[in-house]
């Protein structure tokens, strides 16, 4: 791992280039960063395990060969996708709202949700990603296009490296450099093998400083920055790691079991055949018998001097489906999630509270992670706030609305709007400033309508 101070000792010995191509270079070659691409393939249903697996049979002369005439369906389960999602969906799905200034949300701009959103189901995946503040407005990268730079003596992230390709060994490579003090952006060069950046943009500042006069009225007149680095980790859970690392092993094994499951159907549907007195028949012959019966269906034997006997073979469907159960179920439990199908119709939110308990065990592991990221932002805008979520559950809606209505009588209009399941807390102001102005207007209207007093 290359450090800030790594960093700052590469810029004094003017080997700066030369260390960002490093660094980069091993960043993309070490465990977790492949972890990460795995992770990104078994979000997209791509199982990287069975899409490599192949099935092997020895021919004649004892050499390993891949068998093309068998049966090879690869099904990729979307396990990991479908959890991830509900976990990220779960606590961010209807946004975030704060408890002491709902005027931050209007600071952090209109779309900070689906921002925050997209990088917390990212940063599930892959282990973190990194929530930049853009002057007025976040922007997420991804772990797999941003090496950060952590200091050595208090863990806080001081610099670090974004980079993309279209095609990384074809289409030239972009790097921004992102330190306290501003960015520069560097390019490969075109023709060139490797990372053989060039700077093609100097340092700007975060902020710009705007001059409006007739000639221009956008005339960039100078830059500043913040008090530390405009960029702030969110982690997908404490211990700092995808969360395919957990669940990848049983993923695996649910797939390759549904896999066979599929082979086996299609391979069993077919007759084999055990030939008898043929002892006197080479491997090689042997061989050729059995590619001829399976490329063709047909092969002609010696039944004077030998007998040739079909039989069909059963799939073992119960032990197969009583372990693709177990294994789906595990993944459910072990990663604390929902199964909707173990919630029936018409269940009361008692039951419903207890379905979710592991769920919400989780989330507030996850929300805890969310909540430090996000501080961290308020912070560069001169705000201090705490986050407040509304989880995205199923419930009994009926069951909850008669609750809140059976104790109307000792809340406020806005307690109880925060209480209704239908409501969401960004809706609950509107709805008060709408009744607010019909309460006055129906009040005028009243008071022009009552007769004047007679003298």
């Amino acid at each position: 791992m290359k450090t800030f101070q790594d960093f700052e000792t590469a810029k004094q010995e003017n080997r700066l280039i030369d260390f960002m191509a490093q660094a980069i270079n091993e960043y993309r070659a070490s465990d977790e960063y492949k972890t990460a691409v795995d992770a990104d393939e078994y979000e997209a249903e791509r199982n990287v395990t069975i899409n490599r697996w192949i099935k092997y049979i020895y021919n004649f002369a004892g050499q390993k060969v891949p068998d093309f005439t068998a049966a090879n369906h690869k099904l990729a389960s979307n396990f990991f996708h479908r959890l991830t999602t509900q976990r990220a969906a779960y606590s961010l799905g209807n946004g975030i709202s704060f408890s002491e200034d709902e005027s931050i949300k209007e600071k952090l701009g209109n779309d900070f949700d689906t921002v925050l959103y997209k990088a917390a189901h990212n940063a599930l995946c892959q282990k973190v990603s990194y929530l930049f503040w853009n002057l007025d407005h976040a922007v997420w990268f991804k772990m797999t296009e941003f090496l950060p730079l952590f200091d050595e003596h208090d863990g806080s992230l001081k610099a670090g490296f974004r980079f993309w390709s279209l095609d990384w060994n074809k289409k030239p490579v972009i790097v921004v450099m992102y330190e306290q003090n501003g960015y520069t952006k560097y390019q490969t060069k075109e023709g060139s093998s490797g990372l053989d950046l060039v700077m093609i943009e100097d340092k700007k500042g975060y902020k710009q400083q705007v001059a409006h006069n007739e000639v221009d009225p956008d005339e960039v007149v100078g830059y500043s920055n913040y008090s530390y680095l405009p960029i702030v980790p969110l982690y997908g859970n404490k211990h700092h790691q995808s969360d395919l690392i957990g669940m990848r092993g049983k993923i695996d094994a649910y797939d390759l079991i549904n896999s066979g499951f599929a082979n086996d159907l299609q391979e069993c549907a077919e007759i084999y055949w055990l030939i008898g007195n043929a002892m006197g028949e080479t491997d090689e012959t042997l061989a050729k018998f059995r590619d001829r019966i399976k490329l063709n269906h047909i092969a002609v034997a010696d039944t004077m001097n030998s007998s040739v006997t079909p039989y069909t073979q059963d799939i073992p469907v119960t032990a197969k489906e009583t372990m693709l159960n177990r294994l789906h179920d595990q993944l459910y439990s072990d990663y604390g999630a929902l199964d909707v199908h173990t919630i029936s119709a018409g269940t009361t939110n008692d039951h419903i509270d207890a379905a979710y308990q592991p769920m919400d065990e989780e989330a507030d592991d996850f929300e805890y992670q969310i909540i430090e990221c996000v501080r961290g932002i308020l912070a560069l805008i001169g705000e201090d706030d705490v986050p407040v979520f509304n989880r995205n559950r199923i419930s009994n809606q009926k069951e909850r609305t008669e609750m809140v209505l059976l104790g109307a009588n000792y809340m406020d209009d806005e307690t109880i709007l925060r209480k209704l399941p239908f409501i969401t807390p960004d809706e609950v102001e509107t709805i008060l400033k709408r009744k607010a102005t019909t309460d006055f207007e129906t009040v005028n209207r009243t008071s022009e309508n009552e007769p004047g007093e007679e003298e």
